[in-house]
């Protein structure tokens, strides 16, 4: 491609609206365009690096037996009604309605709808297993959109669903997508970990996420050094302190006035804070429309602790917009409890939730439910007890492996991907059936298997990139190798720019040549700027036969002629392009 012709609109400032490098260079690079909050459009740039993130998927999928098809993003609200997931999903869904005042959605996935196909279609045991997928886009009406294709409203992804007999071809369908992943970000050039992750609200049983590390990622990560323990900390199972079989000390109350916060009371009391019980309040909206089905919560944990949310969640079994921190003055009236000063004694009529760790502590302070006031040897058993007893710790680094022991340590990531065992969640409630070997009907065992398509690809520039602009593995790079001639009307130097983008693209080479009227300064600052991962400068040596060799990723170039810097750029790319296979 001359870029003389080529549309291509590069940055100098930063977007105001930029904050991390992925978004900021992208921006800059003119690979992307924003639309409106949470939606961006695709420049040729940058369309070109999403596709070949996209062919790699393809190649990979293909390659375990997955069939590509395409459905539509518009999906009926009957489907998502039958899997119950209509209420469940929430607020994050684009809901729409047609000029017949029927109920569609703009898909946010697609388990429904691939389940729907193959429930109509698929009734032997012979067809089984089933692997189908699609690249398109989705939709998630995300409350706060940010960070360019981290997290925004419309995104591309891919999804594959399979179908298996029953749990032990799960098991070999899971496994052999976990592989395919594997391969997928391996040959993306991207540095990442498979973790166990939380199933949200897709549903089923396990999970693991592709976390491509990187400081700017959302996803935090437990992980130990010493066996192969790694999940997301919403996922991250937490090791309980030791029970204790110290004796049962008569309860006190005590006056503790102004000590609403457990570094307060510590304070006061000259108590540790692992000596103490945190409350915290929550009121939970039942079915829409239906207040009298809106309850309240009291979630215990020890005071030193911070509570995990998505533990709550799943411990109510509730979707996540269904919770929100309540009015502790309101909820008093109803509960009994009292704002900085509640405790789980003589809680009444709301849901109260401890967890795992505190049945086993011995004369812990609590808030006594009355202004000014803690309770001091408080135990559960005698003094309170719980509708739940469950892990509602978020995990902290230097907290014990749950697997081994060792001190954990933290790490964070971008999810690129996420793989998942449904089981029967959408098989039975959507009555997917197929006929066994005695013609006998058996449920179908699902699993699911999305990846981020554009968030890969903002992944990949989060972790390559310098100062001066993104540094594109030769895989996923729009082009492969830029040509950047110094002197347009210099005869020698067009020429032999001309010969090397003959030669190149004749080896099956990928290559932008910068033949504008721009100055030199300006050409070598878009050739780093978008990142290309080898660049060949035709200069004033060019009368000499020598131009200068300089991948993007080191910081000195080399003088080579013209013959040895083809043969050299041609070796750099096919080996660039076999990473990872």
């Amino acid at each position: 491609m001359r870029m003389s012709k080529m549309y291509m609109k590069t940055l100098r400032q930063v977007p105001a609206e930029a904050e991390i490098p992925s978004h900021i260079l992208l921006l800059r690079a003119g690979m992307i365009r924003k639309l409106v909050s949470g939606v961006y459009g695709f420049m040729p740039l940058g369309n070109r690096s999403l596709m070949k993130i996209q062919n790699i998927i393809r190649e990979e999928m293909d390659a375990k037996g997955g069939q590509e098809i395409l459905m539509s993003a518009i999906c009926p609200a009957e489907l998502w009604k039958e899997s119950g997931r209509w209420y469940a999903y929430g607020p994050e869904m684009f809901r729409l309605k047609d000029r017949n005042e029927r109920e569609f959605c703009l898909g946010p996935t697609h388990e429904e709808v691939f389940t729907d196909i193959i429930r109509s279609e698929v009734d032997s045991y012979r067809e089984l297993p089933i692997y189908l997928y699609q690249i398109q886009t989705k939709y998630r009406d995300e409350a706060r959109p940010r960070f360019g294709l981290m997290r925004s409203r419309e995104f591309i992804m891919k999804d594959l669903y399979s179908f298996d007999r029953d749990y032990e071809g799960l098991d070999k369908s899971y496994w052999l997508m976990y592989d395919a992943y594997t391969r997928v970000f391996n040959r993306c050039g991207l540095n990442f970990r498979a973790v166990e992750a939380d199933n949200g609200a897709i549903g089923g049983s396990n999970s693991h996420e592709f976390c491509a590390l990187c400081e700017n990622g959302e996803s935090e990560i437990a992980y130990c050094t010493q066996c192969e323990m790694a999940a997301t900390t919403e996922r991250a199972d937490c090791v309980d302190a030791k029970p204790e079989d110290a004796a049962e000390l008569p309860l006190e109350v005590v006056h503790t006035p102004g000590t609403k916060t457990i570094e307060e009371v510590s304070q006061f009391l000259g108590i540790d804070k692992t000596r103490t019980i945190k409350a915290l309040m929550f009121k939970v909206y039942g079915e829409e429309g239906k207040p009298e089905t809106d309850y309240y919560v009291a979630a215990f944990i020890r005071g030193d602790r911070e509570l995990n949310m998505t533990k709550l969640i799943n411990a109510l079994n509730i979707p996540e917009y269904a919770i929100e921190f309540a009015d502790e003055n309101v909820m008093s009236e109803a509960t009994g409890c009292v704002g900085g000063f509640t405790g789980p004694m003589g809680l009444h009529d709301c849901k109260i939730v401890v967890d795992s760790e505190l049945p086993g502590l011995k004369n812990l302070c609590a808030g006594a439910n009355q202004a000014d006031h803690h309770a001091l040897n408080v135990n559960y058993g005698r003094d309170y007890k719980a509708d739940i007893i469950t892990d509602l710790k978020l995990i902290r680094p230097g907290d014990p492996c749950p697997a081994c022991g060792a001190p954990v340590q933290m790490a964070r990531g971008i999810e690129v991907g996420q793989v998942f065992k449904l089981g029967t969640k959408y098989s039975e409630s959507m009555h997917a059936y197929y006929k066994d070997e005695n013609m006998q009907e058996q449920v179908m065992v699902m699993g699911c298997y999305g990846i981020g398509v554009s968030r890969t690809l903002a992944a990949v520039v989060e972790q390559n990139h310098d100062e001066n602009g993104i540094i594109w593995p030769v895989s996923v790079a729009p082009y492969h190798v830029i040509i950047t001639l110094v002197n347009p009307a210099d005869e020698t130097q067009a020429a032999t720019a001309e010969e090397l983008y003959q030669k190149l693209t004749g080896a099956g080479v990928e290559v932008l040549l910068d033949d504008r009227n721009e100055r030199p300064g300006v050409k070598f600052k878009d050739a780093d700027l978008i990142g290309i991962p080898l660049r060949i400068t035709v200069g004033r040596k060019a009368d000499e036969g020598v131009v200068e060799y300089k991948p993007r990723a080191e910081a000195e170039n080399q003088l080579l002629p013209v013959g040895e810097a083809c043969e050299k750029a041609v070796a750099f790319v096919q080996d660039g392009l076999r990473m990872g296979l």
